[in-house]
This record gives C-alpha cells, sequence and structure tokens, in this order.
C-alpha cells in the first residue's frame, strides 16, 4: 500500500516539475483513502508557503471539516522542511513516508516528536527527477 501512495505522490511531484516548481508531490490517506493529493506551488502561485504538505495539509482539514488530521498517514516525495514538519506535527498527522532526505532543508528527522513516526520509502525515480530538475536550474 505505501508504494501505491508515494507514486501517487510522484505523479504530482512531476506535475509540479512542469510549473517550474521544485518537483515535490504529497498524499494524505486516511483508512485506506485518499483524502487529498497535492503538488508543490510556491512559484505556480508567487506563495512562499505553498508547499506541496501545506497545500495537501489545506485541502485535507478542509474535506474533513477540522484542524486536526488524526489517523492520517502523509506520502510526500521530499523530506519536509521546517515549515512543513511544523505544519505536520499542528495537524497531528500521525505517520509520514518520504522518498529521500533533504540534507539542507530536511526538518522531519531532526525533531524529537513520540507523537510523529516516520520512514524513508526511497524511490529511484524521484531521485532521478530531482537531481536532473536541480541540474538543470543551474
Amino acid at each position: 500500500m505505501e508504494e501505491k501512495y508515494m507514486n501517487i505522490a510522484l505523479k504530482y511531484a512531476y506535475k509540479a516539475s512542469k510549473h517550474a516548481d521544485i518537483p515535490v508531490g504529497a498524499v494524505i490517506v486516511k483508512n485506506n483513502r485518499i483524502i487529498s493529493k497535492a503538488s508543490n506551488e510556491k512559484y505556480r502561485y508567487k506563495d512562499v508557503t505553498a508547499h506541496a504538505e501545506i497545500v495537501a495539509i489545506r485541502k485535507a482539514c478542509k474535506k474533513l471539516k477540522t484542524t486536526y488530521l488524526n489517523d492520517c498517514e502523509l506520502y510526500v516525495t521530499l523530506e519536509p522542511c521546517m515549515m512543513c514538519t511544523s505544519a505536520i506535527v499542528q495537524s497531528h498527522i500521525n505517520n509520514v513516508y518520504y522518498c529521500i532526505k533533504s540534507p539542507k532543508y530536511g526538518y522531519l528527522t531532526k525533531i524529537e516528536d513520540k507523537n510523529i513516526r516516520y520512514k524513508q520509502i526511497y524511490n529511484e525515480e524521484y531521485e532521478s527527477l530531482i537531481k536532473n530538475f536541480f541540474k538543470n536550474k543551474r
């Protein structure tokens, strides 16, 4: 199941790259049902808070009519940054799965919150996508 949802997040990462955004996709799942899907929209909408995780959290909260996403899982292609990690903590998401670490901005693996479990689900295709994205940017 984990790979199924991560593959959907990967499709949204590709979507972000088509808009010149950093290729990050996110999917929020509750009880094996997709609640929301999102891609990075930071540059597309000129909004520094429009990271895939934040957009997905906003959509999920709206859909579930709550500010708390208890019992939800987040699948995201890149390790969340400090802002996104804080939103994950505040929204009470229990499990986070990500493809690759973000050595420069990743923050999820640096926090010590016993309420959040995280797991890396390495994806070679995503690693290639993000490396090529930055290679072509430079």
